[in-house]
């Protein structure tokens, strides 16, 4: 048989049509900023010009359009980069040796994510704050701090009178060592603010009604860091910080 050959179609040439606009329209678009023309665009309805944002400012939520249910193909919108935190510049072994030496410049100490302090060295900072009479706020946030710390913290508690703020937030601490700090707050009266919320497991009912019985009993503590998941001890909680702030 004969070989198949396709038939060839002929090639469709378009000319570019020339537009001539008034001179003084001419004139307004090629002088006008990004914003007059994303406000055109949103007015003629080329929403894909323009951000979702700007589609929003133009038109108005009196049209029935918002930020978070306008679902027409926009622009997308150049996101600003986010960098991460610096390292925490705090010299771990100098500031313990400040402690001990009972500084008397060294008011607040921030340990915060500094998550290579070995665990000994946690109980040691805690055991140098028995004695010292300065530091007013130590901070241990996402040390990778556990139960040991926070009953080593709990003893210093017992016999330290300066401390003001004590933060333990994002960590390993279960209800056993929340409740040992509980206990030791029953009768410290220096402490103002504390901050325990975010450990790696829920604290459980019986941690919370312990919490929420010892800031009945303790006046001093103003502020106190924690979500609780049961309403009846977070509803005892809340009144009890109230009260507290304003006797």
């Amino acid at each position: 048989g004969k070989v198949f050959i396709p038939k060839q179609k002929p090639v469709q040439c378009y000319t570019e049509e020339k537009f001539s606009l008034d001179p003084e329209l001419e004139e307004a678009l090629t002088s006008a900023t990004d914003t007059e023309l994303g406000d055109l665009a949103a007015i003629l309805g080329m929403s894909n010009l323009i951000t979702n944002n700007q589609f929003c400012d133009v038109v108005g939520s009196s049209n029935g359009v918002d930020k978070d249910s306008f679902s027409n193909i926009v622009k997308g919108e150049k996101m600003l980069p986010v960098f991460d935190e610096p390292p925490n510049p705090t010299n771990v072994e100098e500031t313990l040796q400040r402690i001990k030496d009972n500084d008397s410049r060294l008011v607040e100490v921030n340990l915060n994510n500094i998550k290579n302090i070995p665990i000994p060295t946690l109980k040691e900072f805690a055991k140098a704050l028995e004695t010292n009479t300065h530091v007013k706020n130590f901070s241990l946030a996402a040390t990778r701090s556990n139960d040991p710390v926070a009953v080593a913290l709990a003893d210093m508690l017992r016999v330290n009178t300066k401390l003001k703020s004590l933060n333990i937030e994002s960590n390993f601490i279960t209800g056993v060592g929340i409740l040992a700090l509980v206990d030791a707050l029953k009768d410290n009266e220096t402490l103002t603010e504390i901050k325990i919320d975010n450990q790696r497991q829920q604290l459980g009912t019986v941690a919370e009604v312990e919490i929420a019985k010892m800031l009945e009993e303790n006046t001093k503590i103003l502020k106190f860091g924690y979500h609780f998941t049961q309403q009846g001890p977070r509803a005892r909680a809340a009144a009890a910080i109230t009260k507290n702030n304003d006797l």
